[in-house]
């Protein structure tokens, strides 16, 4: 046989190159970071052929690919139909039929975008996108379980979160002050107020078990759960007892989260001078000196003289000075700082390695510093790492839940959980566009809304030309080709009554409202007294975000309405249809209280003329004249029935109960 000969260069290379190979399939083997946890960084747009579709840039990510299934975008819904769900969602007031016959009759190209900068200017935006945020941070004023005890101008929280959301504050500093206000500037009473955060959730204090450290524990708990959940949108507290089941988290990044709580105490702050205290201190003495000078009076006291005194001791008591503004605070105190342990299945007594503060192990890089425990505010520092445009999540977390309220449901449909068992984002190009998007505009909240309630994608009605073919193939709109209507929420049903039957009072801010509630349901608190309905009848007709938002007692109407339980972080409020729902509208006090001053208003506004009067509810109630039927039902129904029946009617029609 003839002789090969070999050349050794070759060889080498030969060998180089299969080496390389191997590499590049070990790394193509290796696993990649879970895609929420990777940074965002800002794709493209696609290029799609129907270009005069694209109204903003959310449009060619969602065209994209419904084009690649040759499908269509449904058509626009009318005028009238978006200024309705447009106002809907940035003010959660119906639009009154003034403002939608001046839009409607409006042909001037700019017409959308000044009805969306003077929604987004209203005072009424803060109220409706608060309620939002109220739920995400379990917003309550009570402490929950069987004690239930009131946290004394919680309601300033909630005012301070209208407050920043109508000044469009950056979200980064909201955050920010959030987790740490009263390290920021601990004189400064809004800083103070934004840190109540803290004392929000429901807090089980010492309730029939005297461990302190017990209550503690489970006070540190819930702060880190919280954090979890609502700015990250993750499910650490399942790391509290176990690394995580499903998620790259371990105990240990549990704890060192938890650390940096560690030292973080509550003490009420009186919002006074020393000389305003003083003043208001002798105030009170003399108030309660003549309180019980007539008190003594009243003992031996009968008859008519009795009865004069004890209207005299009501109207007294009245007069009882107001008590000094105070806030829930918290503050850091290192005398009552609590080492923190990884807890062997979670239980306090069991305590295993000792940490410090630091970030979830896969969201940093792996040498990222674990503090020293006594840092110097570690609030602070955990609010620099969260509201940090490096953090992959906090951007993409929020804008989802922009997202979701404008359209039902997120591009990720688990707002609370991006982690590795949460669902993957329909468009995750386009969720990352918006994110760095809000971060490259100063994460401003405004803008986003304006850049997709000014989009086709929004625009759309739901009257699809594929709607056959897509909903048998994406039977849960995932890919948005039509526009979903959704059914308002408990306080946005509330608030229309009120505003369409003219009861509504505008008033903002303030200590919250108790509403007037059957006995039945103040007898099951611990303590009924907690519960005092405000004395002024106009005080009951003020916006839901300002009702009292008590742990143990939710309005009959609220709850129905789906309304959440308060005890958690809400993410997306269900929209649920059962019976109670249909027998508050047609049978609870509400409904046919505001019927009839619904009633009132119509007879006012339109004498006896039935036509009128029909046209002008139907405008009122759901920004659009009747349909032919409609009218024709509504004549018959007059015909035989009072106009406050027709007018509790209007109530209950679909068109009124949802967002077109």
């Amino acid at each position: 046989m003839p002789s090969v000969r070999l050349n050794p260069s070759a060889v080498c290379a030969a060998c180089v190159l299969a080496l390389l190979c191997l590499l590049a399939q070990a790394r193509a083997a290796e696993p990649q970071p879970h895609w929420a946890f990777q940074p965002v960084r800002k794709p493209a747009l696609p290029a799609v052929k129907a270009t005069k579709w694209v109204r903003s840039p959310v449009d060619a990510f969602v065209l994209a690919p419904l084009e690649q299934r040759r499908w269509e975008p449904s058509p626009a819904a009318s005028r009238a139909e978006w200024l309705r769900r447009v106002t809907f969602d940035l003010t959660g007031l119906p639009p009154t039929p003034e403002e939608v016959t001046a839009f409607v009759g409006d042909p001037t190209p700019s017409a959308e975008e000044r009805v969306v900068d003077r929604l987004l200017a209203s005072p009424h935006y803060g109220e409706r996108w608060a309620q939002h945020w109220l739920d995400v941070v379990r917003f309550a004023e009570t402490e929950g379980f069987e004690y239930d005890r009131h946290i004394p101008d919680a309601w300033r929280f909630r005012d301070y979160v209208i407050a920043s959301l109508n000044a469009d504050k950056p979200f980064d500093r909201f955050l920010t002050e959030q987790l740490a206000g009263d390290e920021l500037d601990p004189a400064n009473a809004e800083l103070q107020t934004a840190s109540i955060f803290h004392r929000l959730g429901a807090v089980r204090r010492n309730a029939g078990n005297p461990d302190i450290a017990l209550s503690r524990n489970e006070v540190l708990t819930e702060r880190t759960d919280i954090v979890g959940t609502a700015f990250l949108g993750l499910t650490l507290g399942c790391a509290r007892c176990h690394d995580h089941k499903l998620e790259p988290f371990t105990q240990k990044d549990y704890y060192q989260l938890q650390a940096y709580f560690a030292a973080t105490d509550e003490h009420n702050v009186t919002l006074a001078s020393a000389e305003e205290k003083k003043a208001w201190d002798a105030r009170l003495q003399q108030h309660q000196a003549a309180v019980a000078e007539l008190k003594k009076k009243l003992r031996p006291a009968t008859g008519e003289e009795r009865t004069r005194l004890m209207a005299e001791l009501e109207t007294l008591e009245d007069q009882a000075p107001e008590p000094l503004p105070t806030i829930p605070g918290t503050w850091n105190n290192p005398a009552k700082r609590t080492p923190i342990h990884v807890l062997k299945r979670g239980e306090w007594e069991k305590k295993g390695e000792a940490v410090g503060p630091r970030p979830p192990g896969p969201l940093v890089a792996r040498d990222f510093t674990e503090l020293p425990a006594d840092t110097a505010n570690p609030r602070t520092r955990l609010a620099q790492w969260v509201a940090s445009p490096a953090n992959p999540l906090t951007a993409r977390v929020i804008v989802n839940r922009v997202w979701q309220q404008h359209f039902g449901a997120g591009l990720v449909r688990t707002a609370n959980d991006f982690g590795l068992n949460g669902e993957r984002p329909s468009h995750p190009a386009l969720l990352d566009w918006l994110a760095a998007t809000l971060v490259e505009g100063g994460w401003q909240l405004k803008p986003l809304h304006r850049l997709i309630v000014l989009s086709s994608t929004y625009r759309q009605s739901g009257r699809s030309p594929v709607a056959a073919a897509a909903t048998r193939a994406d039977p849960d709109n995932r890919l948005l080709w039509h526009f979903v209507r959704r059914r308002l929420s408990a306080e946005e049903i509330r608030d229309a009554m009120l505003a369409v039957s003219g009861r509504l009072n505008l008033k903002a801010g303030g200590p919250s409202v108790m509403l007037p509630v059957d006995a039945e349901l103040t007898k099951l608190l611990y303590k009924p007294s907690q519960w005092t309905p405000a004395k002024q009848a106009d005080e009951h007709d003020r916006r839901s975000v300002y009702l009292i938002a008590k742990r143990n007692l939710r309005l009959p109407f609220m709850e129905a309405f789906d309304a959440p339980a308060l005890q958690a972080s809400c993410a997306r409020r269900e929209s649920s249809t059962h019976a109670p729902q249909a027998l508050e509208l047609l049978n609870g006090r509400l409904a046919n209280e505001l019927a009839g001053a619904f009633a009132r208003r119509l007879e006012a506004e339109c004498g006896t003329d039935q036509p009128r009067i029909v046209a002008r509810a139907y405008a009122l109630a759901t920004g659009r004249a009747p349909t032919e039927a409609e009218l024709k039902l509504s004549l018959t129904f007059l015909r035989e029935q009072p106009l406050r029946e027709f007018a509790l009617s209007v109530f209950n029609l679909n068109a009124f109960l949802h967002a077109p």
